[in-house]
């Protein structure tokens, strides 16, 4: 007898006592009640995750259903009760058909799923057939428009790469590091520090981190952050993100003590302006050119590193300067002080011999305003060229957008000679056989080049260097170099600060003969062709076309390496009136900020002055009760 009919007339028999037995089945299960024979014993239990199991193979199935058949005829010998015996072979069979049902359930809803996504196809590709030759037309255009935008978005992105700023190389100490020796700089460090015989104050005052800044790098000594700025978002136009400074109230407060104290020309009143608003910007600013006359660089360097570390806590979250993608107008006062800061920061660490960070805060600077106020375009050249950046130099000269060619200026038209004759220089090293680029001019002819369009640059170097030769005395002799004036007021203050600021690199006897030399060649060119002194003069009026000094803004002092110097004497009537002082006294009361790290002495008999030079020290703090007392006695003591 064959499986199916078997399970036919099984069906057909016992289909009634189905559902009855399987509950008796499952009672007699639940409280062991349960025959112990053989075959209920032998029997194998159903796992009902088989039922998750959709690819049973029939093998399987047949072997099932012999043992099955099995259990019928030994159930038959022994003459037991057929709806007892049966239970178990009904409800195995009813889990195949379920399994049965299944697979065939599943396999519909497949053909079904693939015949519906078969005439969704079908429905697109006809629609598809019937596409309006316009529309193709328009989606080009839309295309072409984003390419458009895609492109415009590039040159955006190039014109900000070359302001890029490298965090990694702001930190003057990492410069010194690599040029000196971590050796070298650690023993210098370790020389400046104050001896172990004198107490170090201001422990107290451990308890809070400085916020990480990128600018500087705070001392463990310096109060904590006040919150007296922040940076409001304003626009953003033709890729760039516009930003502005604001003032909170305690810092206008102090604002008006500052005025008050600077009226009167009052040092006093500034620093106890500082004892309680320890980043007051412009009262940061004022002492660090205090301290600097006076000859105490290393405070006046202090004060400025404050004054970014308070600028650089107000970022606003959007505010990425290092991209070149951000603009602080100048023309808002209160932005001011962030060039002020970043300039004399920018001097600060050339007088270090840190031009690489030099050359990173002048990219900073001039990213910041793309009108330029404080002339960085003016020094970024002799950074580049201090730093040994001599591809930069010539990149940026070609991509930086202004309204005159960058070679015209005076700076650039000398300093991408010398950047060339360095290259130059590489490119023999590297290979002998190596061929200069046609496309660039040599060395030679952009140093003839600067010297026809800006000749009084000779006299003026020759002076400032200076230059001793005799070949420069009979330079000098003919008349195109004789005047070390040009008549355009503007090309005169431009070389009048390049020669401050770049005479330095002109000590070096390579780069004086590439200069003499190239002095000679223009003195035989006007021997054979005096037109082309015209024509060089044309050029002259056509760049510099202003009557008036376009760049009087920008002193000549303040691209000095000089530091101008009062004696102490002189001093003396900045120092205060009396009535000042009180008034300073009775603002400070007023706008005193708790928390701050500062608690004023009593500077009623000493001058707030002498008072604010020890609290720059990092072993000096201040304080109140015994603690104050204490040090008042070790400081009197000393």
């Amino acid at each position: 007898m064959s499986a199916r009919l078997i399970k036919r007339v099984l069906n057909e028999q016992y289909r009634p006592l189905e559902v009855k037995k399987e509950e008796e089945e499952e009672d007699n299960q639940l409280q062991g009640e349960e025959s112990a024979s053989p075959e209920s014993v032998s029997r194998p239990s159903v796992n009902p995750f088989d039922l998750l199991n959709d690819d049973d193979s029939e093998p399987d199935q047949e072997s099932e259903l012999k043992s099955l058949n099995e259990r019928l005829r030994r159930s038959d010998d022994d003459e037991e009760l057929p709806s007892s015996k049966y239970a178990a072979v009904v409800s195995t069979s009813n889990l195949k058909s379920k399994k049965k049902k299944k697979k065939k359930n599943k396999n519909n809803s497949l053909l079904s799923k693939n015949r519906d996504e078969k005439e969704l196809d079908q429905i697109i590709e006809n629609l598809s057939l019937d596409v309006n030759p316009s529309t193709e037309q328009q989606v080009s255009t839309k295309d072409r428009a984003a390419n458009v935008k895609d492109q415009c978005k590039t040159v955006k992105q190039q014109s900000f790469s070359i302001l890029q700023v490298d965090p990694k190389y702001l930190n003057a100490e990492n410069e010194l590091r690599r040029i000196f020796g971590s050796k070298v700089v650690k023993s210098f460090e370790s020389s400046n520090q104050p001896s172990s015989s004198r107490p170090i104050r201001g422990v107290r005052r451990g308890h809070y981190n400085l916020r990480k800044t990128v600018l500087v790098h705070p001392a463990d000594h310096w109060p904590r952050w006040d919150g007296s700025l922040s940076m409001e978002f304003l626009e953003t136009k033709d890729g760039y993100n516009y930003f502005r400074y604001e003032h909170t109230s305690s810092y206008s407060q102090a604002q008006m003590s500052f005025e008050a104290a600077k009226a009167v020309n009052d040092l006093n009143g500034l620093a106890s302006i500082l004892l309680y608003h320890p980043y007051h910007l412009d009262t940061l600013l004022t002492m660090a050119e205090y301290f600097k006359v006076v000859g105490e660089q290393q405070m006046s360097a202090d004060s400025i590193a404050k004054c970014l570390y308070a600028l650089e806590c107000a970022w606003h979250p959007m505010f990425t300067p290092m991209q070149g993608n951000c603009q602080l107008k100048f023309s808002h006062e209160i932005n001011k002080p962030m060039f002020t800061a970043l300039f004399t920061h920018m001097k600060n660490l050339d007088r270090r011999g840190c031009h690489r960070s030099a050359l990173e805060v002048c990219k900073l600077l001039l990213s910041l305003d793309s009108d330029d106020p404080m002339g960085a375009i003016f020094c970024i050249d002799y950074f580049a060229l201090r730093a040994e950046g001599y591809a930069w130099l010539e990149k940026f000269s070609e991509d930086y957008k202004s309204d005159n060619s960058m070679w015209l200026f005076p700076n650039f038209s000398y300093s991408l000679a010398v950047c060339r004759f360095y290259l130059e220089k590489l490119e023999q090293e590297v290979s002998q056989d190596a061929c200069r680029d046609a496309k660039k001019a040599s060395s030679t002819d952009l140093m003839k080049q600067a010297l026809m369009l800006h000749p009084s640059v000779i006299k003026k170097l020759v002076a400032k260097v200076p230059l001793k030769d005799r070949v420069w005395t009979n330079i000098l002799k003919h008349a195109f170099f004789r005047s070390d004036q040009i008549g355009i007021p503007s090309q005169d203050h431009l070389i009048n600060l390049y020669v401050e600021r770049n005479y330095l690199i002109w000590r070096l006897p390579n780069l004086q003969k590439l200069l003499s030399d190239a002095a000679q060649l223009v003195l035989e060119t006007i021997e054979n062709d005096r037109s082309e002194v015209k024509d060089w003069a044309c050029v002259r009026k056509e760049a510099f076309s202003s009557e008036k000094n376009e760049y009087g803004h920008l002193l000549v002092s303040d691209f000095s390496d000089s530091v101008a110097s009062i004696p102490q004497e002189n001093l003396q009537n900045f120092m205060g009136a009396p009535r000042m002082r009180e008034v300073g006294q009775n603002e400070n009361e007023v706008v005193n900020l708790p928390g701050n790290g500062h608690v004023l002495r009593d500077v009623n008999n000493r001058s707030a002055l002498a008072v604010l030079f020890e609290s720059m020290l990092p072993w000096v703090t201040y304080g109140d009760g015994e603690d104050g007392a204490a040090n008042e006695h070790q400081h009197d003591n000393q």
